[in-house]
């Protein structure tokens, strides 16, 4: 499935509806290029699932962690070089299971990489609308593309 977002408010919006279908021990892979809107997704997500805490990139923390209808764990792997450091680092644990994972930069994870998970690949970057695909891998992620096509 894919969608045109022509802005923020729109991929925040997308995230905010995305959040409604959010079961314990979903994963959310977030593919994009830098500045192409993955921590703004985050943002509208978070607030879909009801954090009331501000959702910022992890970058430099690499994972944070929101309290909401499901605890939110947002994992920015960009600074990691393999699969080797998000586990031998932690990031990966049995408490997210309880909750709902994003993960921005999935390819760090390789092998590691879940096979049951919905991809939110966003194209675009600078003022140029996003074209956002959603593919459910696994069992159960299908359960978001039916709120993805409604309208925002």
């Amino acid at each position: 499935m894919e969608i045109v977002s022509t802005g923020p408010v729109q991929t925040a919006g997308l995230g905010a509806r995305l959040a409604e279908a959010a079961e314990p021990g979903d994963v959310l892979c977030l593919w994009g290029v830098l500045g192409a809107g993955k921590t703004v997704f985050a943002k509208g997500f978070g607030s879909g699932l009801g954090a009331t805490e501000t959702i910022n990139s992890p970058t430099f923390i690499l994972m944070a962690e929101y309290p909401a209808r499901l605890p939110l764990f947002h994992l920015d792997l960009y600074r990691l070089e393999g699969p080797a450091d998000a586990v031998e680092g932690g990031l990966l644990d049995e408490r997210q299971a309880a909750g709902v994972v994003l993960v921005e930069w999935p390819d760090r994870l390789g092998e590691a990489l879940p096979g049951n998970r919905l991809d939110v690949v966003i194209d675009g970057s600078g003022d140029e609308p996003r074209h956002i695909r959603l593919t459910a891998h696994g069992k159960g992620h299908e359960r978001y593309l039916g709120l993805a096509a409604e309208p925002a």
